[in-house]
């Protein structure tokens, strides 16, 4: 009997990043629209990724089962 590979969630192979350390890397919310209200210094970092918190951590072993080990 063959062994089946599972399949990688495609939407979140798009959405996260994994590093070489194992973090699960997320880009922020409020980026669509009304950021010419906010200053520079929030939209900057909104424009950077920021780990996922480890709670939300198991939830990625089955989108990315071959991104983590």
């Amino acid at each position: 009997m063959a062994k089946v590979k599972m399949k990688t969630r495609r939407a979140a192979a798009k959405r996260f990043k994994i590093t070489g350390t194992g973090k699960i890397l997320r880009m922020r919310g409020a980026r669509g629209h009304n950021r010419t209200k906010k200053s520079g210094r929030t939209i900057r970092a909104f424009d950077k990724m920021v780990e996922v918190h480890p709670s939300d951590r198991h939830r990625f072993k089955r989108l990315l089962p071959y991104g983590l080990s």
